[in-house]
């Protein structure tokens, strides 16, 4: 779905998909919220002037995919609301609001949303921030500083001189970039389809109570061996692992509001203060404090930079 802007002959930006029918101001068609599928997403079409950071904003409704891509800039994902789980060859990220995932120039990834995605992006040059990982994806805490930065190069036009305003933003974005602590909302996959299916099922169901033996006992192999290689590819212990899991799935519910005690089971866990003291451990906080800060406004209507089926 390619999103392009247009003014209509009452001198008001009215947005259109490909096809050509209306949307309405959160970028959906007008009338329904559906969940999207974007298959072949790209950059920003205009960049006259090979501008060091692009910004794009849109809205993902509940359960839309956005399948495998890449680009040759790296991206800032972020969002104001609702959660993303980006995956790609070799891993998977949560993010959640007030978080973001930087991904280089070139990684191939995806994502899936839960809840309304209010998605601001950054393009950035790779040339214009060295100092940011080029071989990994990454989760980093926003600060207010970058959550304001990123929100005002939404009114950066991409096809106009560069300004000392842009320019400032830009600076000041990346230098934020720099000092972001990382989160550890990362899933190692591992490269054997055996155990690529086994964490794709518990990916999707992480209630699910698959053993690492009774996968074995699938596939033919032995559990030690099974394990044996699990550790060996993702670094993790299989029980570590579904833990990681089972956080991720927890921290996309509590994203949309859910109560702790139906976020805990959702997660795979029977008790709302054992899910909570696993919670503390991992992310040093409590899942309200964790998720204290969330901004619930609503956008005004988004800032649109035309663009070729860019997410």
């Amino acid at each position: 779905m390619s999103l392009t802007c247009v003014w209509s002959g009452q001198g008001k930006r009215v947005r259109h998909d490909a096809s050509g029918q209306h949307l309405s101001r959160n970028g959906h068609v007008a009338g329904g919220h559906p969940p999207m599928r974007i298959t072949s997403p790209g950059l920003p079409r205009f960049d006259p002037y090979q501008q060091p950071i692009l910004a794009l904003a849109r809205d993902y409704p509940q359960g839309s995919v956005v399948d495998p891509h890449q680009h040759s800039r790296a991206q800032l994902l972020f969002s104001t609301s609702g959660t993303m789980r980006v995956t790609t060859p070799t891993g998977a990220w949560i993010v959640p609001p007030l978080r973001a995932v930087w991904i280089p120039a070139g990684m191939e990834h995806g994502w899936v949303v839960t809840g309304l995605v209010r998605l601001r992006t950054l393009f950035v040059d790779p040339a214009a921030a060295p100092f940011l990982p080029t071989d990994a994806c990454r989760v980093i805490e926003v600060s207010e500083l970058l959550r304001a930065l990123i929100l005002a190069a939404m009114d950066l036009p991409a096809d106009a001189p560069p300004t000392a305003r842009s320019g400032l933003i830009g600076a000041l974005a990346l230098d934020e970039l720099a000092r972001a602590p990382e989160v550890p909302l990362r899933l190692p996959l591992p490269q054997d389809p055996r155990l690529r299916r086994l964490c794709q099922a518990l990916l999707d169901d992480p209630t699910r109570a698959d053993t690492l033996e009774g996968w074995a006992d699938q596939t033919g192999a032995s559990g030690k061996t099974i394990a044996r290689l699990f550790l060996k590819e993702t670094g993790l212990t299989f029980g570590a692992w579904r833990q990681q899991a089972r956080l991720a799935e927890a921290v996309a519910q509590l994203s949309l509001g859910r109560p702790i005690a139906q976020a805990a089971r959702a997660a795979g866990y029977g008790s709302a203060s054992a899910f909570t003291a696993m919670f503390r451990r991992a992310l040093g906080a409590s899942p309200r404090a964790y998720l204290s800060g969330e901004d619930n406004t609503k956008d005004s209507e988004s800032p649109c930079i035309p663009a070729s089926q860019s997410p």
